[in-house]
């Protein structure tokens, strides 16, 4: 018989991945309120809970996509 539990074991999350998406979403807060003096601090913070620095792009990147939908790509510049 299994117990009233909201979260499955096999579904629940761990201390870790907890801590790495709470340091993601608080950024993403962080950049939705113009906080931007904190987002430097947020995101050594996730650098040291081991966060790929891919993810923490992505959230920016996203951030910046949804506010600046008309926004186009930069082209890169390559100096040779």
């Amino acid at each position: 018989m299994e117990n009233n539990v909201l979260i499955k074991e096999q579904q629940a999350l761990g201390t870790d991945q907890l801590l790495k998406l709470t340091a993601l979403v608080y950024l993403k807060e962080a950049l939705e309120a113009q906080e931007y003096e904190i987002c430097q601090e947020l995101t050594d913070t996730a650098k040291k809970l081991g966060i790929d620095p891919g993810e923490i792009s992505a959230v920016i990147a996203d951030h910046l996509n949804t506010n600046n939908p008309g926004r186009q790509k930069a082209k890169r510049l390559r100096f040779i």
